[in-house]
């Protein structure tokens, strides 16, 4: 996923970090120079939808406009979801 808006200093990355673990995702959060924040999931399909619906709002700082989701098969090339 992408998310763009006022994404950035505002605790998406740790946030979404927290989010993830809640559901038991793995994979990576990392903000990107263009101001929006990148994100690879994986895990459970019901717990990928229900990160994807808290990424359109993020945490109370931010100001999400858009997410721009695409779907592929798992890699499993995760243990935790990290920050990077």
């Amino acid at each position: 996923m992408t998310v763009s808006g006022r994404v950035q200093g505002v605790g998406f990355r740790m946030s979404a970090r927290d989010e993830a673990f809640r559901l038991g995702l793995t994979g990576w959060v990392r903000n990107r120079s263009s101001g929006d924040v990148e994100l690879v999931a994986e895990g459970n399909p019901a717990n990928i939808e229900a990160f994807e619906s808290w990424c359109r709002c993020g945490p109370p700082y931010a100001l999400v406009n858009n997410v721009a989701a695409s779907r592929g098969a798992a890699t499993g090339e995760f243990d935790r979801f990290n920050i990077l």
